[in-house]
C-alpha cells in the first residue's frame, strides 16, 4: 500500500459541497439584501421564479419560489431596485450561491416612483391615456356600480352621500383594495360590472350607468394595486363611464389617466355622480312658474289684440255700403251701355249705304256679335257679383264671430254702470248700487245688493251651428 503524501483530510465534491452549504447558512441565515433585478423573464414553467440582484461591484443569484411568488410579483420587474429578505444559501451542481427570497420590497419611494414613470409613459403610449376617449358621465344614473371593499369606512360614505343627494340603486362589486391580488380583483369587478345585463328579471335597469372605483388614503405602497396594468386597461376597457376615487386628493395613480373623470375623494365620487334632488325640484318649479307668467302674458297679449281689432272694426253696414253701391252702378250701366251699343250700330248701319242683302248679313253679324258681347257682359258680371257677395258673407262672418252680440246670443249678459263704464266684479256692481244689463235683446236697469243665487239647473250644452257663409267661427265659443 503506498504512502499517503500528505496529513491532510481527504473529501469527496459533495462532502465539501455540503461543508460549505452549512457554513453559509449558519454564518449569514436570514438576511435583507439590496440590489437590482437582473436577468428577469417571468415564473419558470414550475411556477418557480429564476433572476439575480447585482449592484455596480457583484452579482447574487435569487430564487422566489411558487408558494412565495404571488406575495412578491408586484415588484418583480427588470431593473427594479428592491431589497430582499430571505436565507443565503449554495447550489452544489453549480458550484455557485444564492439567496432564497421570502419577500421583497422596493428599495425606496424613489425606486417605485421611476417604476411608476416608466409604466405611465408606456400605456400613455399606447393611448389609454388620450382625452378623446374621456365620455361624458350622464346626468341623472339610474344605477351606480361600485368597486370597493365591502367592509371598509369608504363604500359607507359613498352610500351615505348617494342618500342624501339622489337615492338610486347602489351595485357593490366588492374586491380587496390593497395586498395580494388586490389589482386583479378590481379589474374582474370592472369587467364584471360591465358584463351586467341591461335589464334584470322584472325588466327593471339592472346595468350600471356609471362606475366608482373607490379606496381610502394611504401611502404609495397601499395604493400600488391601482397603479397595476391590468387594472389601468380595465379601465380603459370600461364601455361605462368611470369615475376614480383613490385615496385623498393629493394621491394620484395610473387608473385616474384611465378613468372618464376623477374624484379627489370617494365622498366627491358620489357627488360628482348625482345631482342633489333638492335642487333638481326647485329648478323644475321655478320653470313651471315661468312657464305659467309666460302664457298668461301670452294669453293676455291676444286678449289685447282682440280687443283692439274689434275697436277698429266698422260696422257692418259700413263695411256693405260701398259693394253694394257699386252692384247698383254696374246693373244700372249693363242696361244703359247695351241701350248706347244698339243706337251705334244702328246708326252706323243707317250711314252705310249698302246693299239689302249686305245690310241684312251686315245685321246678322252684329246681331250675333251683340248677343255675344252680351252674353259675356253677364257672365262676366255675375261672376263678378257672385265674388263680391262671398266676400260680404266673409266680413259678415268675421264681423258676427267679433261683435260681441254673438256672445250675447249665447245666454251671457255685459253689465255697465248709469255711465257706460263696464262692471266687470261684483264688489264694482255693490259699489255702484244700480246698473244696466245688455242682453241679446235689449238692456234693463237693476238695482245691486249684495247675497248669492243657487246654482242653476244643469242643461245640456247646446248644439252649436257654424256661422253662416262658412266663414271663421267665434272666438269665444
Amino acid at each position: 500500500m503506498a504512502e499517503p503524501l500528505s496529513n491532510l483530510p481527504e473529501y469527496s465534491v459533495s462532502e465539501i459541497s455540503q461543508a460549505i452549504k452549512r457554513t453559509m447558512e449558519d454564518t449569514f441565515g436570514q438576511v435583507r439584501l439590496r440590489g437590482e433585478i437582473s436577468g428577469y423573464r417571468g415564473p419558470h414553467a414550475s411556477g418557480h421564479c429564476y433572476f439575480a440582484l447585482k449592484d455596480e461591484n457583484a452579482k447574487i443569484d435569487a430564487i422566489v419560489w411558487r408558494g412565495n411568488f404571488g406575495r412578491v410579483r408586484q415588484w418583480m420587474e427588470e431593473g427594479m431596485e428592491v431589497i430582499a429578505t430571505g436565507k443565503v444559501t449554495t447550489y452544489p451542481a453549480r458550484s455557485g450561491y444564492q439567496i432564497v427570497i421570502d419577500s421583497l420590497e422596493p428599495a425606496g419611494v424613489g425606486a417605485l416612483l421611476a417604476q411608476l414613470e416608466e409604466r405611465r409613459r408606456k400605456l400613455a403610449a399606447e393611448g389609454l391615456f388620450d382625452a378623446d376617449r374621456k365620455r361624458p358621465l350622464p346626468y341623472l344614473p339610474r344605477v351606480i356600480g361600485v368597486v370597493t371593499s365591502p367592509t371598509g369606512a369608504v363604500i359607507r360614505d359613498i352610500l351615505h352621500r348617494i342618500a342624501d343627494r339622489f337615492p338610486v340603486r347602489v351595485l357593490v362589486w366588492p374586491a380587496r383594495v390593497q395586498g395580494d391580488g388586490a389589482a386583479e380583483e378590481v379589474a374582474r369587478g370592472i369587467e364584471g360590472l360591465n358584463a351586467l345585463p341591461e335589464l334584470d328579471a322584472d325588466g327593471a335597469r339592472y346595468r350600471p350607468d356609471v362606475l366608482i372605483v373607490a379606496r381610502g388614503g394611504g401611502s404609495l405602497e397601499d395604493l400600488w394595486a391601482f397603479n397595476e396594468e391590468v387594472v389601468v386597461r380595465a379601465a380603459a376597457a370600461s364601455a361605462i363611464p368611470l369615475i376614480s376615487a383613490v385615496g385623498h386628493e393629493t394621491d394620484t395613480t395610473l387608473i385616474d389617466f384611465a378613468s372618464d373623470r376623477r374624484a379627489p375623494t370617494p365622498t366627491a365620487a358620489a357627488e360628482i355622480a348625482l345631482p342633489v334632488r333638492a335642487e333638481l325640484v326647485a329648478t323644475l318649479e321655478d320653470l313651471a312658474a315661468r312657464q305659467r307668467r309666460g302664457l298668461l302674458r301670452l294669453i293676455e297679449q291676444f286678449r289685447a289684440s282682440v280687443l283692439s281689432a274689434r275697436r277698429g272694426l266698422p260696422r257692418l253696414e259700413d263695411i256693405l255700403a260701398i259693394p253694394r253701391q257699386r252692384l247698383d252702378t254696374a246693373s244700372a250701366q249693363i242696361s244703359t251701355g247695351m241701350s248706347r251699343l244698339l243706337r251705334d250700330r244702328a246708326q252706323r248701319v243707317a250711314a252705310a249705304r249698302l246693299s239689302p242683302f249686305n245690310v241684312r248679313n251686315a245685321i246678322g253679324r252684329g246681331r250675333d256679335r251683340l248677343s255675344s258681347t252680351s252674353l259675356r257682359l253677364a257672365r262676366i258680371t255675375a261672376q263678378d257679383a257672385e265674388r263680391r257677395r262671398a266676400r260680404l258673407d266673409r266680413a259678415g262672418g268675421l264681423l258676427m264671430t267679433l261683435s260681441h252680440r254673438a256672445t250675447l246670443a249665447r245666454g251671457f249678459a255685459l253689465v255697465r254702470d248709469l255711465s257706460g263704464e263696464l262692471v266687470r266684479t261684483s264688489e264694482a256692481a255693490l259699489s255702484v248700487k244700480r246698473v244696466s244689463v245688455e242682453f241679446s235683446d235689449g238692456s234693463v236697469t237693476a238695482d245691486v245688493s249684495a247675497g248669492s243665487m243657487p246654482p242653476p239647473a244643469s242643461k245640456p250644452a247646446p248644439k252649436k251651428t257654424p256661422p253662416k257663409g262658412g266663414g271663421q267661427g267665434s272666438l269665444f265659443d
